[in-house]
């Protein structure tokens, strides 16, 4: 088959080259490879923005075993539709070998995605969501890998920190769930403490491959889930020594301060 080539000069050049439709048919195979992975990149970006505005909705609840707001839900059931027509926009690229060759690029997105819906889970249920009850959540036949599972746990550890500190700092005592039978159950520091067990005992010989998300990132993650759990640990530590130190009424005086009593600190 004639192919045609352009000189310096733009003018037509006619070969009866093999390889023109070979590597017109490379070019083919190239431009559809990239605009797969763009169109992959792009949703995974979009579910990213999404899941983390649901989050922040999340923050906003302030009890745990308890039903969610209907505001909050409302939002978080719009952000969801939108985020399950995503997963089904590119869902088709990820078929077969693609779901392998493409999953760095929807990785992000499946993370925070896991985030997001085990945040929720553990509120209204106190409980972890599983790997089964994570990957139906997900349509369109886009596989939840393990990596990218436990991964978006270990972003959860940091959603309990800071829902454990502002409820302590809104209500004075850490947030708790209840008991079988309506007593007070365990309290979210608890929760915590066996997460970072777990974590620390994780056995990542699975992941066979040493470019696998969770092999690379797994040292970064565990030491940002410590720091989450002392966190949480140290403002209870904190709450406890200072409410035994100060008398019952007391109220601070808006005339004292670390700046009374100072001399004047001359700049240069």
């Amino acid at each position: 088959m004639a192919g045609k080539k352009h000189d310096v000069e733009g003018m037509e050049i006619t070969t009866s080259s093999p390889l023109i439709p070979m590597f017109e048919a490379f070019r083919d195979e190239l431009d559809e490879h990239h605009d797969r992975r763009e169109r992959i990149m792009k949703a995974s970006r979009d579910i990213t923005a999404l899941s983390k505005k649901n989050i922040f909705s999340l923050q906003r609840v302030r009890q745990l075993q308890s039903p969610i707001p209907s505001s909050i839900r409302k939002e978080i059931n719009d952000r969801s539709d939108t985020i399950k027509e995503l997963f089904t926009s590119v869902g088709p690229d990820l078929q077969g070998l693609n779901a392998w060759r493409y999953q760095p690029q929807i990785s992000s997105g499946c993370q925070e995605f896991v985030e997001a819906i085990s945040f929720q889970h553990y509120l209204e249920t106190q409980n972890l969501i599983t790997h089964h009850e994570a990957q139906d959540m997900i349509p369109g036949g886009v596989e939840l890998t393990a990596d990218d599972y436990v991964l978006g746990l270990f972003d959860l550890t940091g959603e309990l920190m800071r829902f454990g500190i502002t409820s302590m700092a809104t209500s004075g005592r850490l947030p708790r769930g209840l008991g079988n039978d309506g007593s007070d159950g365990r309290d979210i520091l608890v929760d915590l403490r066996s997460f970072r067990i777990s974590f620390e005992s994780l056995d990542t010989s699975f992941s066979l491959t040493d470019w696998s998300p969770l092999k690379r990132d797994l040292v970064k993650k565990i030491d940002v889930m410590r720091q989450s759990v002392e966190k949480v640990e140290n403002a209870v530590y904190g709450m406890i020594i200072r409410g035994r130190e100060r008398p019952k009424g007391w109220v601070p005086d808006l005339n004292e301060g670390p700046e009374r009593g100072r001399e004047p600190v001359e700049s240069y």
